[in-house]
Order: C-alpha cells, then structure tokens, then sequence
C-alpha cells in the first residue's frame, strides 16, 4: 500500500516553540491561503501572517506564521482552521436557510 502523503507539514527553519513557522499546505490553493491569512491575523497574538503560492503549477501554499510572547503558532493555525470551518457552516446554514424561506431574488436571463 501507498504511503499517504501528508496535508500539512513544517517547513525547516521553524523556532523550538513554534512561535514562529512556516507550513507547508498541500493541495491547497489562494482560496484558502488568503481566508486562512484573513482569520489568523483576526487573533490579536499573531504577530506576522502571510502565505505564497511558490508556482502555479504546485497545488501547495506556504504559509507563515510569527507570534507574539513565544505562543505556538500551531495552535493559532488550529483555532484559525477550526473558526474557518465555524464560519462556512454558518454561511451555508444561512444559504440553506434562505432557500426554505424563498426570499431569494431570481433573475431571468431571458429578458
């Protein structure tokens, strides 16, 4: 059997105490990087977010995170994930919501 190739890893160069570290994020692309960014630099602890797209032919991000006080930037990247994943479903749910109600616009493309 294959080994599975992972879906996050650490990039070397990272601190001791994850303070500051750079993910590697595979099969990924701008559309979660820049939420990610979005909701990483929501938290008033980190220092420093960015990501990159090192080539548009790998489907990978890198994304880079630097804390303040020595914090983990794993856990900043975990609560981050975790808001993310908060915030679709209750997109979705208003979506899902909107369509029993019927108070949506429809346009005819017709006219």
């Amino acid at each position: 059997m294959a080994e599975a190739t992972p879906k996050i890893r650490i990039m070397k160069g990272a601190e001791p105490d994850l303070s500051a570290a750079t993910y590697q994020i595979f099969n990924e692309s701008h559309t979660l990087g820049n939420a990610l960014r979005w909701m990483l630099m929501k938290n008033p602890k980190v220092e420093f977010c960015g990501y990159s797209v090192p080539h548009p032919s790998e489907n990978l991000i890198n994304l880079r995170i630097q804390m303040y006080d020595h914090l983990s930037s794993m856990t900043a990247l975990l609560n981050a994930l975790n808001d993310l994943d908060n915030l679709f479903g209750s997109i979705e749910e208003a979506y899902q919501q909107s369509l029993l109600e019927d108070t949506f616009e429809v346009w005819d493309e017709r006219s």
